[in-house]
């Protein structure tokens, strides 16, 4: 079978279609880029944080699961909380039929009682359920970037894409938590990004390693992703480092990625790394960022995320796509003349989805 093309939008003619400036982020990019959620597409506005008490909390706003675009719009909230010693709590909130709007012009995606809104440099999420409420603020400190248009194209005519825009980088966080009527308010830091596509993701993407990490004066965005067989399993790397709110080198042509420790997850039958390492080098950068697990927080088959008769046609095509999440320490070290100068450590997350067969 011939190669079918992919590759990242990086030339004027893909910026010129899509309305963007290179190296500039506007406003409207962080609004609904597929008129919330319409047939043939999904999309998702995504943030995490980790709190100086070791805590980590994610919350996902879809429009509905990127494992379904072809359905109709079905909006709803993943919450994840992990407090250190604790078991996890996490919940799926979906609202009354109807209750869900986003606006075209920013941020602002409302599901239900619950909210995602900001503006590129200042946002406020809001979660409630039946146990739990949860107010957050992020405050960016790294200027929203993009790798290039932030679009991966897939086919002859660049007919289907996978679209990523990490809107905060690295950000302040405050946090005020009410459980079982105690209310506590708590610090660290956060990032957010804004993804939404075409095409069923798993017909294109076959794996990725994703991660993020606030070590030292520096943040850093890592990823690694693989296409589908029908792709030639083409890679794409993808690198951003900055510091003091200024981004330092982020051309993923100038990475090198070298996962190491292998061992077969038991839950999902994936394989997964214990050490990833990301080697940047251009002519005046030399940084190496390396996470080492010492968590899996969650191991997660992907086929329970489906219900009715698409898990069942899931099932019956064989599909055992898997979503993990780690957390450990982070490392980056700045060499000259291949040497290490500066070496910082840090408590880093990161992510690995699994799409495809394992190869």
């Amino acid at each position: 079978m011939a190669k079918i093309e992919s590759h990242l939008g990086s030339l004027p003619e893909h910026y010129e279609r899509l309305g963007l400036k290179k190296g500039e982020i506007a406003l409207w990019e962080d609004g609904t880029r597929t008129n919330s959620g319409e047939k043939g597409t999904y999309e998702w506005w995504y943030f995490d944080s980790h709190l100086d008490d070791g805590t980590s909390l994610v919350i996902v706003f879809y429009t509905k699961s990127m494992m379904s675009p072809q359905t109709a719009p079905d909006p709803q909230v993943t919450f994840r909380l992990n407090r250190p010693g604790e078991a996890e709590y996490s919940q799926v909130y979906r609202p009354a039929k109807g209750e869900f709007s986003a606006s075209k012009e920013t941020c602002d995606v409302r599901i239900g009682h619950c909210y995602f809104r900001g503006d590129l440099r200042k946002y406020e999420i809001y979660y409630h359920d039946e146990s739990m409420e949860v107010s957050v603020t992020l405050q960016s400190e790294v200027p929203p970037w993009r790798p290039e248009t932030g679009h991966i194209f897939f086919g002859k005519d660049d007919e289907n894409y996978f679209a990523w825009l990490p809107s905060v980088p690295e950000g302040k966080v405050t946090v005020e938590i009410t459980r079982n009527g105690t209310t506590a308010r708590k610090s660290g830091t956060g990032y957010h990004d804004h993804n939404w596509g075409n095409i069923n993701m798993r017909k294109v993407m076959h794996h990725w390693y994703w991660g993020r990490a606030r070590i030292g004066d520096y943040q850093v965005i890592t990823s690694y992703i693989w296409a589908e067989k029908k792709y030639g399993y083409n890679e794409f790397p993808i690198f951003m480092i900055a510091k003091d709110g200024q981004i330092l080198a982020d051309d993923g042509a100038k990475l090198r990625f070298t996962p190491q420790g292998q061992f077969i997850e038991e839950e999902t039958g994936k394989p997964v790394h214990d050490v990833l390492v990301y080697d940047y080098q251009d002519n005046r950068n030399h940084y190496r960022v390396s996470y080492r697990r010492k968590q899996s927080i969650l191991n997660f088959p992907m086929v329970n995320d489906v219900h009715g008769v698409l898990r069942f046609l899931a099932r019956l095509s064989g599909f055992d796509g898997a979503y993990h999440r780690f957390t450990g320490d982070g490392l980056i070290e700045r060499l000259e003349a291949g040497r290490p100068v500066e070496k910082i450590e840090s408590t880093a997350l990161w992510e690995l989805m699994y799409f495809g067969k394992t190869v």
